[in-house]
C-alpha cells in the first residue's frame, strides 16, 4: 500500500474537509489496483467510537468491497496478547478509594480543608493521577520539583498529592487505572513491534497525539514498514517561518496547529513532510488562507500587513460566510433557530457546533415552535432526565428535616406512584394536601400531621396513602453517618416505594426507557464499589451521588430531524455538513476559560511534563479552524449576556480586525456582507416576536360591580385598604380572589406579629400579684413556651426572643401606668357595628380593652412593626379611630355604650414607642359620620374601585397589581371606570 521510506509517513486532511469521507477516499486512491483482499488486512486506529460508526457508515454507502479493520486506540488492550494484564480498575472505585484516604487525612489535620470538599478533592486528584499515569510522569519528578513555598501552599498541595503515591509503580502494575493500563498496553506493543513488526497496513486515523500514551503509540505506527499517520485539519497553508515559532508550550500551545508541530518533533519530522492524504481539495481553500493568516501566533499585526497584501477576492471568499452579532442569546437562538428550519425545508444537512449548552437548549426550544427535533449529540444530562431528577430529589432528603417543598416536589414527579394505576386519585389528594399545607402549615410535614390530615376525609381512601407516605419517608431526617452501601440500599428502597406506590411493587417506571437503563448502569456501578467507600454522612452521600449521576448522558435519537444536528465541539471533527453554525463565539464559551487548578501553576506543570490549561484551548482553536472551513458557515455571537456585555471570542475577533484592515482587498467590504447577512436574519427573529396586532397598554382599572355584589361587611384592618388601594378590596370581596398561601411558611414580620400578639395575651390575662422583676420572668417565659410551640425556625426563634427581651423592660414600666389607670383588660374582643345609611357592617377584633374603674374605656393594638403616625391615622390607618367609634356605639359584647378616654398603637419594634390615636381632632363621632359616607359613597352605582388610589409608597407592591396590569400603567394615568357583571 505504501512504498518504502526512511521517514515516518504522516499524511494530513485539509481544513475544512469531511475526515471520514475523504479518509476512505484516500484508502480507495491506494488500494486501486491491488487484489480485494487487501483492504481487509489494512488496520485503521481511530480515538472515538463515534469516528469508528461514522467511518462503518461511509464504507457501508458503496461500493461493495471487503472492510478494513477499524479499531479504538482503547481497545488495544483487549489484544489476546494482553490478557496477563489485570484489568483496569473502575473510575469510580479509584475515587472512593481516594475519597477514604482523603478523609482520614482531614481527620487528621483539620486544617488543610472542610470535609464537605472531600468529593471534590478526590476528583480533582483524580484527574491529576490519570494525566500523570497518561504522561508518564511519576509522584517523585513532583515531589522533587524546586518550587519557592513562603505561603505554605505548595507543601499542602504535596500533602494530597502524596495520597497518590501507592497507586504508582508496583501497585499500578498489579491495579492499573485506566489511564496507567493504557500506557502499560502501549509499551508493551511499542517493545512487541520492535522485534516482530506486523508487514501490514496500519493506520492512525484522526489524532493529534496531544496525549502522552496515544503520542507514544503513534511513533511507534509511524516506525512500522507499512505505518502512516493520518492527521485531521493540517494547515498546508501555515508558511515555514511560523512553523518555526510554534516550539514553546508556554507561549504558543494555544496555537491551533501547535499539536501537530510539537508531534512532528517527537517524529524527528519537520511540516514539510507532511503529505496531502487524498487529491481532493479543502471545501474553500481561499478562506482557509484568510483563517490561518488570522489565527497567527502573536504578535499578528505585522504578518497581516506584510503577508495580507497577497490574498485576493476576499468577497468570494467569505460569499458563504454569515456574521451574527445578536443583541442577546435569545435572539441568537431564534436567528439560529430560523436558518435550521429553513435548512430543513431545503434538505440541507446543517449542524449547530457550540459548547454552550444553555444556547442549545434555548435553540432546540425555537425549532419546537415548528415540531422540529434536532439530533443532539450531546444529549441530556443524566441528572435532569426524569429518573436522575426523582432520585435526586430522594437523596436530598436524608438528613434534612422534610420540608413541604420537598414532599411535593417528589408527589408531583411523574414517577411518583405510577406502579397500579393510581396515579389520579394520587394527583388529587397531592393537590389537596399543597393546598392544606399552604393554608395551615406544618411547614414540616411529618408522618402523624400527613395522617391527621387525611383523617378528616378517610373514606376516598386518602388515609391509607398517607399511612404509605408517612411509612416509606418515616426516619429520612434522622440519617446520620453509615456505609456508602447502607445509604445506596436505603436510598433505592425509598425511591422504589415512592415509584410503585401503596398498592404495587412495580417500580418499572423508574427504570424504564433510556435514561432508566443509564441509571441503572451507573446505580449498578455504584451498588458494586459501595463496600470500599466506608462511612459517610448524608451530606457527602448527596454529594457523591450527584456527582455520579453527572457522569451520566442520555441519548435518544428517535423522532429527531434526520438532516438538523447539535454538535459538540469533538463530534464535529468526525462529522460533516453543508452548513455549519458555530454558535456562542464569546471568550469564556468558545474558547473556554481555563479551569482553576489546586495543585499546581503553568510553570511547575512544564517542569513536570503535564498538560498545560493552553492545550484545551489550542484544541478548541483547532476545532474551530476546522470547522470555519466548511462549505457554508455561520458565525454568531450575543453581544450582551443575562448579566453584562460580552467580549467576542479572540478567533471571531482577529477575523474580523484582520478584514477590518484589508480594505484595498476589499475585507471591509466582505465583512459588511456578512454582518448584512447576519441582519437579515436578526430582523427575521425580531419580527417572529412581534406581536401580530399592536398591544395597547391597559388603562388604569376602576371596575364598577353591581351593588348587590359590593361587600357588605369589612373589617377596620381592611378600611386602610379600601382607602388606599380599592381594588384590592374588589377583587378579594367581589371577585372572591384570594392570594395563594406561601409553601414555605417564612419566619416574617405578620407571623412574627401574630406570635408576640400570642404571648401579650397571655401575661395580660393571667396578671398574677409580682414584682417587676417577676413580671418579666413570666413574660420571657411565655415568649420561650409560644415561640418553641409557634416557630419552627431556630433562628427565628432566637432574633425574636432577642428583639422581645430589648422592649420588655420598656413594656413593663408602661404596663404598671396602664394597670393603675384600667385594672380590667378585655382581650381579643369581638365586635361588629352595622351602618344605619347602607346595608354594611364594621367589625373588629381588638387586641385590648382596659376599662377603668369609672367605665370609660382605654383601646390598644399591639404593632411589631412602625406605628402609623398622627397624619396617617387621619387619612388613611383609621383602624384604632374606628373602634373607638364602634365602642361608643356598643358594637363589643359585654362593654354597654362607653366613653373612649384614649386609643394608642404600643409599637414593640426596635425603638419602641406609643403612638395616640387623634381622638380629640377626630372624635369618634366624626369618624363614624366619614365613615359612613365613605362606605355610602362606595354602593353607589357610579363609584368604581380604583387600583393603587392612594399607595403610601410607590415601591409598596398590592397582592392585586398582577391583575390590575400594573406596570403597563402608572400613577399618573387617570383611572378609568368600567361596570362590570
Amino acid at each position: 500500500m505504501f512504498d518504502p521510506s526512511d521517514k515516518p509517513r504522516i499524511f494530513g486532511l485539509p481544513l475544512g474537509a469531511d475526515f471520514p469521507v475523504s479518509l476512505i477516499e484516500g484508502l480507495n486512491e491506494r488500494m486501486a489496483g491491488l487484489p480485494p483482499e487487501a483492504i481487509a488486512r489494512v488496520e485503521i486506529y481511530v480515538n472515538t467510537r463515534r469516528m469508528q460508526r461514522r467511518l462503518k457508515d461511509v464504507l457501508a454507502q458503496g461500493p461493495a468491497s471487503l472492510l478494513p479493520q477499524i479499531r479504538l486506540l482503547t481497545d488495544l488492550g483487549q489484544d489476546v496478547a494482553m490478557a496477563d494484564l489485570p484489568p483496569g480498575v473502575p473510575p469510580l472505585r479509584r475515587r472512593l478509594e481516594l475519597g477514604v484516604l482523603i478523609g482520614q487525612l482531614l481527620e487528621a489535620q483539620p486544617d488543610l480543608a472542610p470535609r464537605a470538599a472531600i468529593h471534590d478533592l478526590a476528583d480533582s486528584l483524580a484527574t491529576l493521577m490519570d494525566e500523570m499515569q497518561g504522561e508518564g510522569v511519576s509522584p517523585e519528578v513532583i515531589e522533587n520539583l524546586e518550587i519557592p513555598d513562603q505561603s505554605g501552599h505548595w507543601d499542602r498541595s504535596l500533602t494530597f498529592i502524596r495520597i497518590v503515591q501507592r497507586y504508582f509503580g508496583e501497585e499500578a502494575r498489579n491495579a492499573p487505572d485506566k489511564e496507567a493500563r493504557q500506557r502499560l498496553v502501549i509499551e508493551r506493543l511499542v517493545a512487541r513491534w520492535a522485534i516482530a513488526p506486523p508487514t501490514h497496513p496500519v493506520i492512525v486515523a484522526g489524532s493529534t497525539g496531544s496525549r502522552g500514551a496515544t503520542q507514544m503509540f503513534m511513533k511507534a505506527v509511524a516506525a512500522l514498514p507499512q505505518g502512516a499517520l493520518v492527521l485531521p485539519g493540517y494547515d498546508f497553508d501555515l508558511p515555514d517561518h511560523v512553523w518555526g515559532r510554534l516550539d514553546s508550550a508556554l507561549t504558543t500551545e494555544d496555537h491551533p496547529q501547535f499539536r501537530f508541530r510539537h508531534l512532528l518533533d517527537a517524529l524527528g519530522a519537520n511540516p514539510v513532510d507532511v503529505q496531502n492524504w487524498t487529491m481532493t481539495e479543502a471545501p474553500n481553500p481561499a478562506r482557509n488562507k484568510i483563517v490561518s493568516l488570522a489565527l497567527r501566533p502573536a504578535p499578528v499585526t505585522d504578518q497581516w500587513m506584510i503577508e495580507g497584501r497577497t490574498l485576493s477576492n476576499l468577497q468570494t471568499a467569505l460569499a458563504d460566510v454569515t456574521l451574527v452579532e445578536a443583541a442577546s442569546s435569545r435572539l441568537e437562538a431564534l436567528a439560529i433557530a430560523l436558518r435550521l428550519r429553513q435548512a430543513a425545508e431545503d434538505g440541507t444537512m446543517a449542524a449547530l457546533i457550540t459548547p454552550d449548552r444553555m444556547l442549545t437548549r434555548q435553540v432546540t426550544a425555537a425549532l419546537d415552535r415548528w415540531g422540529i427535533r434536532p439530533d443532539d449529540s450531546a444529549g441530556q444530562p443524566l441528572p435532569l432526565s426524569p429518573p436522575g431528577r426523582f432520585l435526586r430529589h430522594v437523596s436530598s432528603l436524608f438528613g434534612q428535616k422534610l420540608t413541604a417543598e420537598d414532599l411535593l416536589t417528589l408527589l408531583k414527579h411523574p414517577l411518583a406512584n405510577t406502579g397500579a394505576g393510581e396515579r389520579g386519585n394520587h394527583l388529587r389528594w397531592t393537590r389537596e394536601l399543597e393546598l392544606s399545607l399552604r393554608r395551615d402549615g406544618p411547614p414540616f410535614p411529618t408522618a402523624s400531621s400527613l395522617i391527621a390530615w387525611a383523617a378528616h376525609k378517610p373514606e376516598d381512601g386518602r388515609d391509607v396513602w398517607a399511612q404509605w407516605l408517612g411509612d416509606v419517608l418515616r426516619g429520612v431526617e434522622e440519617v446520620g453517618t453509615r456505609p456508602l452501601s447502607d445509604h445506596v440500599a436505603h436510598h433505592l428502597c425509598i425511591a422504589s416505594a415512592l415509584a410503585a406506590g401503596p398498592k404495587s411493587d412495580d417500580d418499572s417506571e423508574l427504570w424504564a426507557e433510556s435514561a432508566g437503563r443509564e441509571t441503572t448502569k451507573l446505580i449498578g456501578e455504584l451498588q458494586r464499589e459501595a463496600g470500599i467507600g466506608g462511612d459517610m454522612s448524608a451530606a457527602d452521600y448527596n454529594s457523591l451521588f450527584r456527582a455520579v449521576l453527572e457522569r451520566g448522558v442520555v441519548r435518544d435519537a428517535v423522532g429527531t430531524h434526520p438532516n438538523i444536528m447539535i454538535w459538540g465541539t469533538m463530534e464535529a471533527r468526525v462529522q460533516g455538513a453543508d452548513l455549519v453554525i458555530l454558535g456562542g463565539l464569546n471568550d469564556g464559551t468558545w474558547p473556554e476559560s481555563a479551569k482553576p487548578d489546586p495543585w499546581m501553576n503553568r510553570r511547575m506543570r512544564l517542569e513536570a511534563g503535564l498538560l498545560l490549561p493552553e492545550r484545551r484551548i489550542g484544541l478548541s482553536a483547532h476545532d474551530f479552524q476546522q470547522a470555519v472551513g466548511a462549505k457554508e458557515v455561520w458565525l454568531t455571537r450575543s453581544i450582551r449576556s443575562a448579566e453584562a456585555e460580552t467580549v467576542a471570542s479572540r478567533w471571531l475577533n482577529r477575523l474580523v480586525n484582520l478584514l477590518d484592515g484589508l480594505k484595498p482587498q476589499g475585507g471591509s467590504d466582505a465583512l459588511k456582507t456578512m454582518r448584512e447577512k447576519g441582519q437579515y436574519w436578526l430582523g427575521l427573529a425580531t419580527a417572529i416576536e412581534m406581536p401580530d396586532e399592536a398591544v395597547s397598554s391597559a388603562p388604569r382599572p376602576s371596575p364598577r360591580p353591581p351593588v348587590a355584589a359590593r361587600p357588605k361587611q369589612l373589617s377596620v384592618t381592611r378600611i386602610k385598604t379600601l382607602i388606599r388601594d380599592p381594588y384590592a378590596i374588589y377583587a378579594a370581596y367581589v371577585l372572591r380572589l384570594r392570594p395563594l398561601d406561601p409553601l414555605r411558611q417564612a419566619p416574617d414580620a405578620p407571623l412574627r406579629g401574630t406570635i408576640l400578639h400570642g404571648v401579650f395575651e397571655r401575661f395580660v390575662r393571667e396578671r398574677p400579684v409580682e414584682t417587676q422583676v417577676q413580671a418579666r420572668r413570666r413574660l420571657m417565659a411565655i415568649a420561650d413556651e409560644v415561640l418553641a410551640a409557634e416557630a419552627p425556625w431556630p433562628t427565628a426563634r432566637r432574633i425574636w426572643r432577642a428583639k422581645l427581651e430589648r422592649v420588655v423592660d420598656w413594656f413593663l414600666e408602661g404596663e404598671v401606668t396602664r394597670m393603675a389607670r384600667a385594672p380590667e383588660s378585655l382581650l381579643e374582643r369581638k365586635g361588629a357595628a352595622p351602618l344605619d345609611t347602607v346595608d354594611f357592617t364594621l367589625t373588629a377584633k381588638a387586641d385590648r380593652i382596659d376599662r377603668a374603674e369609672d367605665g370609660s374605656i382605654f383601646v390598644y393594638d399591639y404593632k411589631t412593626g412602625v406605628p402609623p403616625s398622627k397624619d396617617e391615622q387621619l387619612y388613611f390607618d383609621k383602624q384604632l379611630l374606628l373602634e373607638a367609634a364602634m365602642i361608643e356605639r356598643n358594637a363589643f359584647e359585654g362593654l354597654g355604650y362607653s366613653d373612649v378616654r384614649g386609643a394608642s398603637f404600643i409599637g414593640l419594634g426596635s425603638a419602641p414607642k406609643i403612638v395616640d390615636a387623634p381622638l380629640t381632632e377626630f372624635p369618634p363621632a366624626r369618624v363614624w359620620d366619614e365613615f359612613e359616607e365613605l362606605i355610602g359613597r362606595y354602593m353607589e352605582p357610579q363609584q368604581g374601585f380604583t387600583s393603587r388610589r392612594a399607595m403610601q409608597k410607590e415601591r409598596f407592591g398590592g397582592d392585586y397589581d398582577q391583575l390590575a396590569r400594573f406596570g403597563e400603567w402608572d400613577a399618573t394615568n387617570e383611572p378609568k371606570g368600567e361596570d362590570v357583571e
